[in-house]
């Protein structure tokens, strides 16, 4: 049986403190892969710069130079953590068998990917990284991470709990993703609408090696709202439903203040009537974000700029 070729796919932004020493960590795996005969000999690691403002591409520069299971493609500018993951992947479809994504920071286990390697020899197209427990993390982002999952699920998104970017595809599975052309971009919402025969590992997660987390809350947030209003419609229902409720509601109050008025039991008075117009025009300047959120996503979709776009390739030089 043909051994598989695996590339590890590593998005980076400004990771020139942690990446000398997590890079050793990725050769050292993939040297032992192949020395078990898991994986071929032409495996590499393929990191994506995402426009680091650091020393980071000269890094991996040098690292591609040093050895050739480095590899290295540079995007032209930042465009962010999921275009830079699709970048990679998309560059690297057509070049091996199997592609694992994963982050710099060396705090998702890197052992993982052995049994990762193994659920796919053994038939599984898309082997998922998932955290056994959050036990390391503060309450706060426990419970927002966790609530957030849970909110994706609601809303009718098919999603892995506890699962992030850490994860095997097979360039078959590669080869179907590519026709999917959002760019509004939620991979770990869209790889599962793919397909084929899937499976998940567990592993804890550990500290960052080095350096500072690019994911601030604003980041998180972002993402979070990126993931339900690119693969759901679920707000826009609720929207919907809420408005016709409280237009019943109001029918109902026209209804109760034509017959007090009838009756003479009518008092005029500003509070209340202040207090239903405050209360109508936040909800419908809430309405109003909800829908232009999805007209926003819509008018990016329909001009169809690229996802990602490459400005310089390692092996241009030194690989060709």
């Amino acid at each position: 049986m043909k051994k598989p070729t695996l590339y590890i796919i590593i998005p980076c932004y400004n990771e020139e403190k942690v990446l000398p020493i997590t890079s050793g960590m990725f050769l050292n795996k993939i040297l032992q892969l192949v020395k078990e005969d898991k994986i071929s000999d032409d495996s590499r690691v393929l990191f994506v710069n995402d426009g680091s403002k650091d020393r980071t591409w000269e890094i991996i520069c040098d690292l591609a130079k040093k050895d050739k299971h480095f590899l290295g493609i540079a995007q032209s500018r930042n465009r962010g953590h999921q275009a830079a993951v699709l970048a990679g992947l998309m560059e690297a479809k057509d070049r091996c068998d199997i592609t694992i994504s994963i982050d710099c920071d060396g705090q998702d286990d890197i052992n993982a990917m052995d049994k990762m390697v193994d659920e796919y020899l053994d038939g599984c197209e898309v082997v998922y990284g998932v955290r056994s427990k959050r036990d390391k993390d503060s309450f706060f982002k426990r419970f927002t991470a966790e609530g957030f999952y849970k909110l994706l699920a609601a809303m009718g998104v098919e999603v892995v709990f506890n699962h992030a970017d850490y994860r095997l595809i097979s360039s078959r599975v590669l080869q179907e993703f590519a026709n999917y052309k959002e760019v509004n971009l939620y991979l770990r919402g869209m790889v599962p609408l793919v397909g084929f025969k899937s499976t998940s590992v567990y592993y804890e997660r550990n500290e960052r090696i080095a350096g500072e987390s690019h994911y601030p809350l604003k980041k998180m947030l972002a993402l979070a709202f990126d993931g339900i209003t690119s693969l759901s419609v679920k707000p826009i229902r609720m929207v919907f439903f809420f408005g016709l409720l409280i237009m019943l509601l109001s029918f109902v109050g026209i209804i109760w203040a034509v017959v007090a008025a009838f009756m003479g039991k009518s008092v005029a008075g500003w509070a209340s009537l202040a207090c239903i117009v405050c209360f109508m025009g936040g909800v419908q300047a809430l309405f109003l974000g909800v829908i232009g959120e999805y007209i926003g996503k819509i008018y990016l979709e329909v001009k169809g700029r690229p996802r990602y776009i490459i400005s310089e390739r390692t092996w241009e030089e030194d690989h060709e």
